[in-house]
């Protein structure tokens, strides 16, 4: 499976994270949700990995700027559609690799988690 960085071109920690694979020599795809929209299934499934409550990006601008009542987010369904409609709310970036889904930028996470992909290790 290729390494598929999800987020949005100019926001600042996608850069960070992208710097941060090129300079470790692991390859990556990417894709910008906000340009290129991003399926249902495939928020859902995020969902079901990592939970609505890690992917729905609350601190953002656009989240801060929606009405007190549609902040009230009572479950998977309604973040979902909170992200359809608005890909800027999804936390940045989403990482899809062959061992799961990393959701924002950690170095030490995605040294442990991509550790087999440095240094031009063989991907299976």
């Amino acid at each position: 499976m290729a390494l598929i960085v999800y987020g949005i071109k100019n926001c600042d920690t996608v850069k960070k994270a992208r710097l941060w694979l090129d300079t470790q020599g692991i390859a990556h795809d990417f894709h910008d949700y906000k340009s290129a929209g991003i399926e249902q299934a495939r928020l859902a499934s995020w969902c079901k990995l990592v939970g609505w409550e890690t992917l729905l990006n609350r601190a953002g601008t656009t989240f801060r700027k929606l009405p007190d009542s549609a902040k009230q987010v009572a479950g998977v369904e309604a973040a979902i559609v909170l992200m359809l409609a608005q890909p800027s709310m999804i936390k940045r970036p989403v990482i899809e690799h062959d061992g799961g889904l990393l959701v924002g930028f950690k170095v030490d996470q995605y040294e442990q988690a991509l550790s087999a992909r440095q240094c031009g290790a063989p991907r299976s």
